[in-house]
């Protein structure tokens, strides 16, 4: 009986991150069509290639140039991912949380 419990307990734990990361915003590329990881964020934009984040409810937000440089400066991580068109969404990897900063601020 425990070791059905402790099974139970697995299975809910990764049933429930499967679903968070699933819901998770991703950086899409609007300019292309087929991309599908071949080239990293950085890269493309460099092109001048458009991106956009798409929410968990699929809302679409398109990215000026201000926002991904802001974007940049705060969350290089972000660029250094694998670049997915809106084609390939269900291949896209969540966007990267924020690094975590090594000051406390109001010190």
């Amino acid at each position: 009986m425990r070791f059905k419990m402790s099974a139970l307990a697995i299975v809910l734990g990764l049933a429930f991150l499967v679903t968070t990361s699933a819901s998770a915003a991703v950086l899409l590329c609007v300019s292309e069509n087929n991309l599908k990881g071949q080239q990293t964020v950085a890269s493309c934009v460099a092109k001048g290639d458009r991106f956009a984040v798409v929410d968990q409810y699929g809302l679409v937000r398109i990215l000026t140039p201000e926002e991904i440089a802001l974007t940049k400066a705060i969350n290089p991580k972000v660029f250094q991912t694998r670049a997915f068109s809106m084609k390939y969404i269900q291949l896209a990897p969540p966007l990267p949380p924020l690094p975590v900063p090594s000051y406390v601020p109001g010190d």
